[in-house]
């Protein structure tokens, strides 16, 4: 695909895909949830907190990407970005092992969210979904991720009647603003992001009435 952008715009572009990886989504909605509703963690202590956000991290985002290092070194991929279809076979395995654990921990311990369960089980069925559409073309996974977060931050939102507007809004900007940057310096077609987002959203609209 041309891309006809400036210099600037392309590196802006690259650094918001980098800072809304959707290997870190699952972080940012549990800091939001920690954020707007720390009711829902009380009895717990800061330090706890804390590893549980390092942990969420640690199993979401971090062992999949060493693991897509790994596959690099290994010669099982040509670039560490998974530029090609066949490419992202093993990391939405992997993805999705993690994800069903998380969703598996989530209905385990009584000390989470409900937001979490349907959250986690939410982007289960979604890279389940991605490596599905994944066979035919390659799905934008960074619209999966970020319609995702969208539409948990809207659910968790109408399910517990809260009053943070301001995030939703937020989160519809950067949602806004990291399919913009997909545009400019991915080579996904329009038809690859709007599935993407539509399996991000849509998944996690199923989740929810699933879990309640």
């Amino acid at each position: 695909m041309e891309n006809n952008n400036s210099k600037p715009a392309r590196f802006f572009a690259h650094i918001i895909s980098y800072v809304f990886h959707p290997l870190f989504v699952p972080t940012y909605f549990m800091l939001y949830l920690i954020s707007v509703m720390p009711y829902e963690f009380v009895g717990i202590t800061q330090w706890q907190l804390q590893l549980k956000v390092f942990s969420i991290f640690w199993l979401t985002a971090f062992f999949p990407a060493f693991a897509v290092f790994l596959l690099w070194k290994l010669k099982f991929s040509e670039s560490i970005f998974l530029r090609t279809q066949k490419e992202r076979v093993i990391p939405y395995v992997i993805t999705m092992f993690f994800y069903w654990w998380m969703y598996y921990l989530s209905r385990t311990f009584t000390d989470q969210p409900i937001a979490l369960k349907f959250f986690y089980f939410g982007i289960f069925i979604a890279s389940s979904l991605g490596l599905i559409a994944n066979n035919f073309l390659k799905v934008s996974l960074h619209a999966i991720g970020i319609s995702g977060l969208l539409m948990a931050v809207l659910l968790t939102n109408l399910h517990y009647s809260l009053n943070a507007f301001l995030w939703v809004a937020i989160t519809a900007i950067v949602t806004g603003v990291v399919i913009s940057a997909r545009m400019i310096v991915s080579d996904h077609t329009k038809q690859e992001l709007v599935l993407g987002f539509a399996i991000g959203g849509l998944t996690q609209l199923a989740a929810y009435f699933w879990i309640l």
